[in-house]
């Protein structure tokens, strides 16, 4: 979740560390990479179902067979992306390049965690999730990923329209 940024330092006063060009090669190298030897695309969801089932073996259901083996590299992709995550904040606060931030009001943190529910359920619902429709379904061409990608941007530009709204009055 993004918390709200202090005025003396924008978001758009950070310069990106690579060019975009540069973060969509690296994902589609990402994305052959575990193609080729995991036999399936890059995505998050299946981790937190495989965590869950072996933390709480009771829980796993019928497609913990599908997942034991193939849920782990997922993990690791989680703990690499949050790791990386902190590591660039701490680099960027460092060298002054890191925006400030105040504390997220309740109510966001409320709005922000149904906001990503209702992403996750029609992700789920389309068959997959979030970073699996739009990374892997999306170099794969599948109908339903490229549908959850325009109602994600969709839905995203009329939620940021809206809220501005809200703020603004």
């Amino acid at each position: 979740m993004q918390t709200p940024i202090a005025t003396d330092n924008p978001v758009g006063s950070v310069r990106p560390l690579l060019p975009w060009w540069a973060v969509g090669v690296a994902l589609a190298v990402l994305e052959l990479v575990v193609f080729v030897t995991q036999d399936r695309g890059i995505g998050a969801s299946t981790a937190y179902a495989h965590i869950v089932g072996v933390v709480w073996p009771t829980l796993r259901n019928a497609s913990w067979s599908g997942i034991a083996n193939a849920a782990s590299w997922e993990e690791w992709f989680l703990l690499g992306g949050f790791l990386g995550a902190w590591l660039m904040t701490r680099i960027r606060s460092r060298v002054g390049e890191a925006p400030r931030t105040v504390p997220p009001r309740p109510g966001r943190v409320a709005a922000a965690f149904a906001g990503g529910f209702l992403l996750i359920f029609g992700a789920r619902v389309a068959g997959g999730c979030t970073s699996g429709h739009i990374l892997t379904g999306g170099v794969q061409l599948a109908i339903s990923s490229l549908w959850f990608a325009v109602c994600t941007i969709v839905a995203g530009v009329l939620a940021i329209r809206l809220l501005r709204r809200v703020m603004m009055s």
